[in-house]
C-alpha cells in the first residue's frame, strides 16, 4: 500500500470519511459502486477517514460470508489506509449521533458517521442511498465531485 498524502497538504474538506459499505463495495466487483468505491480507496492523494466502528462493520460482513482472510484483509486496509484518521467513538460523538439518528430516522451506526463528518467539516461517502445520501447527509461513491 502507498503512504497517504502529507499531513500538511490536508483540509478538512478534502477529507472523505468514508463509511464501512464503501470499503466493501470496493472489494466486491457484483455491488453497483465498485468501480467508484475503488477508485476512492485506491486514490492515495486522497485523505480518508474511518470510524473505529468501520472495523467491525467491514469486519462482520466477511465473517458473515465465511471469509476470515477477507476480514483481515480488509481491516488492515482500512487502517493502514486512514492512519491518524480513524476516529474513536467517545461521549460527545454518540451524544450527537443521538441526536442526528432521532432527527433523520437513523440507527445510531449511521449517525456516527454523520456526526463525525459533521463535526470535522468532512465529506461523508456511503452506499447508503435510503438512509444517508437521500438525507443529504453523504455523497454516494459515484456521485461527487470531490473537492
Amino acid at each position: 500500500m502507498q503512504p497517504r498524502s502529507s499531513a500538511k497538504n490536508v483540509t478538512p474538506a478534502s477529507v472523505c470519511l468514508v463509511d464501512a459499505g464503501v470499503w466493501i463495495a470496493a472489494g466486491d466487483p457484483r455491488d453497483r459502486f465498485s468501480s467508484a468505491s475503488r477508485s476512492l480507496v485506491l486514490d492515495f492523494e486522497r485523505p480518508l477517514a474511518a470510524l473505529d466502528l468501520t472495523l467491525y462493520e467491514v469486519a462482520n460482513v466477511a465473517v458473515r460470508e465465511r471469509r476470515p482472510d477477507a476480514a483481515r484483509h480488509l481491516v488492515r486496509t482500512v487502517v493502514t489506509r486512514c492512519e491518524e484518521r480513524l476516529v474513536a467513538i467517545d461521549e460527545k460523538l454518540v451524544v450527537a449521533a443521538a441526536e442526528l439518528a432521532t432527527e433523520h430516522g437513523l440507527t445510531a451506526y449511521d449517525a456516527a458517521y454523520a456526526a463525525t463528518a459533521r463535526h470535522r467539516g468532512w465529506t461523508l461517502v456511503s452506499t447508503d442511498i435510503r438512509d444517508l445520501v437521500s438525507k443529504g447527509l453523504a455523497v454516494a461513491p459515484d456521485a461527487a465531485d470531490y473537492p
